[in-house]
């Protein structure tokens, strides 16, 4: 199980109150093949301070202007040497000590080019307020309006060589365009482990206001028309609809 390389990239910019249940929460994982990526976007407020703090247990470390998260994350895939990359953005961190054996486990035992699980969202007092439950996958449920939690998205490094990386065509929308990409147009296989692997604090850039939430439909409205889903108009009616559920 151990032979398994995971490169796990974390994107910040001034996230001196999240950073560091982030960062710890990776260095606290049972598994121990792991290289740690993070990438800074030049934060100004104690950022940079807390990230030093822990600088001999990070492999790689950036603090540099960007072009936004995804162009960050971009910058983390070009530094990954694993077999398998992921994904925890600064305001997130793993449900448990156990979350990358469970991935790892599940490539080992799997033939598979990706692995994804579930979700929860917390408010500022650690409460959830959604769990996103996924399900095992089918590539017929991008039509549906259904996704895997983009933060609990592991693929084979290879994969960015053969498809490519984050475009930033598509705004918000670029985790769930490169999903599309990989799983809906490119037919990928992925396996589903039925747990929760990350916990994240609301706030997220595409659910900020409703002007915001309703470019991030029109970005992923221009995802569905590039990876040519199937009536997009009924997709795109059925994507938020399907949220309703993680409430109950």
């Amino acid at each position: 199980m151990q032979d398994l390389k995971i490169s796990l990239i974390t994107v910040v910019y001034n996230a001196e109150n999240t950073i560091s249940d982030c960062i710890t929460s990776v260095l606290g994982q049972l598994y121990s093949n792991v290289e740690y990526i993070v990438i800074d976007g030049g934060s100004t407020d104690k950022t940079l301070n807390i990230i030093h703090s822990y600088k001999n247990r990070i492999s790689h470390f950036i603090s540099e202007p960007d072009r936004g998260i995804y162009d960050a994350m971009n910058k983390g895939i070009e530094l990954a040497t694993g077999d398998v990359i992921g994904i925890l953005n600064a305001d997130d961190f793993f449900a448990d000590n156990m979350v990358l054996v469970s991935i790892a486990d599940a490539f080992n035992k799997n033939r598979t080019d990706i692995v994804y699980g579930d979700l929860e969202y917390l408010n500022e007092k650690g409460d959830v307020l959604r769990k996103w439950r996924s399900s095992s996958f089918r590539r017929r449920n991008f039509e549906y309006g259904w996704m895997p939690a983009h933060p609990t998205f592991y693929c084979r490094r290879e994969l960015f060589g053969r498809f490519g990386v984050y475009s930033l065509r598509f705004g918000t929308a670029a985790d769930y365009e490169l999903m599309l990409r990989f799983l809906y147009a490119g037919k990928l296989t992925a396996v589903y482990l039925d747990k929760v692997l990350v916990k994240m604090r609301t706030g997220g850039k595409s659910n900020q206001s409703l002007t915001s939430r309703l470019k991030g439909l029109f970005h992923d409205f221009r995802a569905m028309r590039h990876n040519r889903i199937f009536l997009p108009i009924f997709t795109i009616i059925m994507k938020p609809m399907r949220k309703i559920r993680q409430y109950i």
